[in-house]
């Protein structure tokens, strides 16, 4: 059954099937090297969904699902809290590594 406005619609999604234990054991190992972890997740079309992970330590990573509903069910089974949204302060906590800065630089200035 379908929830919605005119102008949003939601649905209610279930999983097709389990939620692979390797998506499940990549959460659990960030987590775990970087002293806990939260998540953001974010539908990217096609190729399913994305869950990036930001560590208590600052650092961050990511994993992919087949789509949010296994994301959502991974990062549960993980134990790891899944953010709505991306807040200033889970975004402040970030810390990115030097190489990736400089692969950042190197990709604006060859434009």
């Amino acid at each position: 059954m379908a929830d919605g406005s005119d102008t949003t619609l939601t649905t209610d999604q279930t999983a097709s099937g389990q939620t692979p234990n390797g998506l499940v054991a990549g959460i659990k190992s960030f987590a775990a090297e970087h002293g806990g972890a939260k998540a953001v997740i974010e539908y990217v079309g096609k190729r399913g969904a994305r869950i990036v992970l930001v560590g208590a330590d600052g650092a961050w990573g990511d994993q992919f699902a087949e789509d949010t509903v296994t994301a959502r069910e991974a990062c549960a089974q993980a134990g790891v809290a899944v953010e709505n949204a991306w807040e200033r302060e889970l975004m402040d906590q970030m810390r990115p590594s030097n190489d990736l800065w400089r692969s950042m630089a190197r990709r604006t200035m060859a434009r």
